[in-house]
């Protein structure tokens, strides 16, 4: 029976113990068998008969005796190429194979070690994925679902997240994100180096985050420019977090400081666009051999004196800083710490570019030249032309009527300007004025029968409880549920919050997320006021129909009402509505202090 694993999945069921994942992927990758060679029968042991003198019963017989022996082998470890060899080549698989009656295969990236790796399109969400598929007799596929699952666990928004970790049919494959709006650090610096800031950016967000993976046990141990992925939006994004590891049978003693000289090789590549080795790799040039390890502000003039000196810090753990006394950078929480002390690295100033409206010879033309300067006689050539009166309206009959048009015009403009103003005075007490306040209504009352205005008491209504609601979701359907209530405790410092994405459209993982309102009985909802802890965030008012009697759990039963945008949005339907329950949705999330994305509710208030 094919067996389907999702990414929420721990990976301490399979392990039984909390050890970190180099250490998991070498357990899983060692063989079982510990005999000694004492114990190996001599018979296994002596030279194989010439295929003239073999029988087929002995042939048989020596086949099955060899295969017994080999089994009772043990692993040599010094011949890494012979321990890292794969058990099996990789599955023939095409564009437009589907896995899982789901993911359909586009383009095979990379094919290497007997495994392979694909962009694919996810037909069920719509989207597209990143695929590593092996065969699950590989001698790494144990070790690639154990890292796969452990990545997925830790949920942090600056790691491409993976998505699922699945085995069936006779294949073990691994699905992650695809970011199509994303660039690489290798492509980015065959255009040149980078600006100090955007060095500076990219290794504080790639040290804090490796930071935080490996206080979870987690190492990425291939750390290279082409792993680390730049957003449209500025933040830097590591990809293969222990899968990359796994997939190349990689493991390490010392994964911390590894990871640690692998972000010093980014920042120093960042800032002279050399890689700090003998050999040329990612495509850029290495050191000369000869002259072995200089600092950055050696190799390229204007380089950053701070950044060059962490970038040494990062990369020389043997004491080679010490002519600078500087402590060397052995952790990445040694090197986030570090690139925080530097001071703030502001970004470069853009020149404006010319406006668009400025008048050239081409905007002229040559069938258009201007008229000639008249220059009044006796009047110096730089002297400014005589501005002469404006033209006088035409007389008659025709002037008069141009006159009764333009005062016509003047008179309506002021009435309904006037109209406007008495309306906005009249409503002022429904309009919340103030910082990113917004009052929203989906559309104006229906006239005839069925439309009815909404007045409303204005009475507060209690809301009995709340729900947690994320039906498009892949961990439960649930985003933080602990921190529900929260949301209509009366305390605007505590608040509901929601995980965190990498865009503010929920990384386009999902069109929304949000609190499903229990007001305890059907009964009219006048409006909803929610506010938000930060930027700008967008909601939707969306009610459930009033002869619900339980709680729904599909978006489909509830019917939107009304929307707006703000730090505190005060959501007012425009036709009356009757419900138990109604869905506080929200749509977009602003931007938080750390480059990621998350909404934040810290109060809902219902009234009739």
């Amino acid at each position: 029976m094919a067996e389907r694993s999702t990414a929420a999945v721990g990976v301490a069921n399979e392990s039984g113990d909390t050890k970190p994942l180099t250490a998991q992927a070498d357990s899983a990758t060692a063989d079982d068998a510990t005999k000694d060679l004492s114990e190996i029968p001599k018979e296994t042991t002596a030279p194989p008969k010439s295929p003239e003198d073999k029988s087929p019963e002995d042939k048989g017989e020596q086949t099955a005796e060899t295969a017994e022996a080999t089994k009772s082998l043990p692993s040599t470890p010094s011949s890494p190429t012979a321990q890292n060899t794969p058990a099996a080549e990789p599955p023939e698989l095409h564009s437009g194979h589907k896995l899982a009656r789901r993911y359909r295969l586009e383009e095979c990236v990379t094919r290497v070690d007997g495994f392979s790796s694909w962009r694919a399109v996810d037909e069920k969400l719509r989207r597209a994925v990143g695929i590593h598929i092996l065969p699950s007799d590989h001698s790494r596929a144990r070790p690639v679902l154990a890292a796969a699952r452990s990545a997925a666990l830790l949920g942090d928004p600056r790691f491409v997240q993976v998505l699922d970790a699945v085995e069936e049919n006779d294949l073990v494959y691994v699905i992650h994100e695809w970011l199509p709006d994303a660039t690489d650090l290798t492509a980015i610096l065959a255009s040149g180096p980078l600006e100090p800031h955007d060095s500076y950016q990219m290794a504080s967000q790639i040290s804090q985050a490796m930071a935080a993976a490996h206080r979870e046990g987690l190492a990425h141990l291939r750390i290279s420019p082409d792993c680390v992925l730049r957003t449209e939006s500025g933040q830097y994004r590591i990809r293969g977090l222990a899968v990359a590891a796994a997939l190349h049978g990689v493991s390490s003693d010392r994964p911390q400081r590894e990871d640690t000289e692998a972000i010093g090789a980014l920042l120093y590549a960042s800032l002279t666009r050399r890689w700090p080795y003998p050999e040329d790799e990612h495509g850029l040039n290495g050191l000369p051999k000869d002259v072995g390890l200089v600092a950055p502000d050696q190799v390229r003039a204007g380089v950053h004196r701070g950044l060059s000196e962490l970038a040494m810090r990062a990369l020389v753990n043997d004491g080679a800083t010490a002519f600078r006394e500087l402590q060397p950078c052995t952790t990445p929480e040694e090197l986030a710490k570090a690139v925080a002390a530097i001071p703030k690295i502001r970004p470069p100033e853009t020149v404006p570019s010319a406006s668009p409206y400025q008048r050239t010879t081409y905007q002229q033309g040559a069938y258009r030249q201007p008229p000639a300067r008249q220059v009044p006689p006796g009047a110096p050539p730089t002297a400014p032309l005589p501005v002469g009166p404006p033209p006088a309206l035409p007389g008659g009959r025709t002037g008069k009527a141009l006159k009764w048009a333009v005062s016509s015009l003047l008179i309506a403009a002021l009435g309904l300007g006037s109209w406007q103003l008495a309306d906005a005075l009249m409503n002022g007490g429904d309009q919340s004025s103030g910082n990113g306040t917004t009052t929203a209504s989906t559309s104006p009352s229906a006239s005839g029968s069925g439309g009815t205005d909404q007045t409303g008491s204005g009475k507060a209504i209690s809301i009995a409880g709340a729900k947690d609601f994320d039906p498009e979701g892949t961990d439960g359907g649930v985003e933080t549920p602990s921190k529900v209530s929260l949301a209509y405790d009366g305390k605007t410092a505590t608040y509901w919050e929601t995980s965190w994405y990498s865009r503010a459209d929920f990384g386009g993982l999902k069109s929304g997320v949000g609190l499903i309102l229990d007001l305890g009985k059907t009964q009219q909802v006048g409006s909803v006021k929610v506010d938000f802890i930060g930027d700008t965030t967008s909601v939707e008012l969306r009610a459930a129909s009033s002869d619900t009697s339980s709680m729904p759990d599909s978006l489909s039963d509830f019917s939107k009402v009304a929307s707006g945008t703000g730090s505190k949005v005060t959501l007012k339907p425009g036709k009356a509505v009757k419900a138990r329950y109604v869905l506080v949705w929200l749509t977009s999330l602003p931007l938080t202090s750390d480059g990621t994305y998350r909404g934040k509710v810290s109060e809902i208030t219902v009234t009739s």
